[in-house]
This record gives structure tokens, C-alpha cells and sequence, in this order.
């Protein structure tokens, strides 16, 4: 199970199709020009093929601020439904969590919608605790 980070422009079109499962409201045309500025902002993909097609992928960021100290951010971990519990999406949470210790963050982050309980259980079993809620505003409304 190879893992491979996305760097050229097609490495991040391969993981529309996973993406789009997570995050419906994208559409592809704008896809690109939307990872071309997260990439400037530290923004990174890591992905696994299954015979040369992506069937999980995972987003995340470097950051620090004064809560957490030096953390990362999963922004997007997402398997392919047909390819569940086959270990990819393990294999990716391991791989960031191996570079984070590498790399001598202090913590990793992410948020889960409250009706993923799938994933929650995922987390939980890979020892992240539920520590905080999180609000939002949509200002568009």
C-alpha cells in the first residue's frame, strides 16, 4: 500500500473523484484553482491508488497558534465507500501521524461533521479525544 503525496497538477485532479464524496459542493472546474491557493498556505495531499485509481486521500496543514502550540490539521480523510475497512484510511491517519511526531508537533487536529459516526469511531479508536465543540457562522446566509 503505497502512499504518494500530491504535487503536480494532475497527482490533485486523481483525487477529485474521493474529495467530491466528502466535501458534494465542490465542482471540479474549481477544484484546482481552490488547492492552488490552500497549497500556498501549507496545504498538502497525501493519496493511495488501488490499480491506478485514488480510492482515499487525506488533506492536511501545518499550523501554530496559541491553544495548541505547533499542530497539524487533517482538513479531508476520506475512503471510497466500495473501499472501506480495507486499511487505507488507516494507513493515512499512521502516515500524518508519523510525520507529525517526526517533525515534533505538539498536537493533531481535526473536525468531524456530527453525523459521521463512522469516522467518529475511527478517530476514537485511533486515541483522538473529543475535546471541544466547534461553532460556525455561514455569513453567506
Amino acid at each position: 500500500m503505497l502512499i504518494r503525496e500530491a504535487k503536480e497538477k494532475q497527482d490533485f485532479l486523481s483525487c477529485f473523484s474521493v474529495i467530491k464524496k466528502l466535501r458534494p459542493n465542490l465542482h471540479q472546474s474549481a477544484f484546482y484553482k481552490q488547492i492552488s491557493v490552500q497549497s500556498k498556505q501549507g496545504y498538502r495531499i497525501i493519496y493511495i491508488q488501488d490499480k491506478k485509481k485514488v480510492v482515499a486521500m487525506a488533506g492536511f496543514r501545518s499550523m501554530q497558534n496559541l491553544a495548541w502550540g505547533k499542530f497539524i490539521y487533517i482538513d479531508d480523510l476520506i475512503t471510497l465507500d466500495k473501499y472501506r475497512s480495507k486499511g487505507y484510511g488507516q494507513k493515512l491517519f499512521e502516515w500524518i501521524l508519523k510525520h507529525a511526531i517526526k517533525n515534533e508537533f505538539d498536537q493533531l487536529h481535526l473536525d468531524s461533521g456530527v453525523m459521521r459516526y463512522g469516522a467518529h469511531r475511527f478517530y476514537l479508536r485511533n486515541k483522538m479525544i473529543i475535546s471541544s465543540h466547534h461553532f460556525a457562522l455561514d455569513l453567506k446566509k
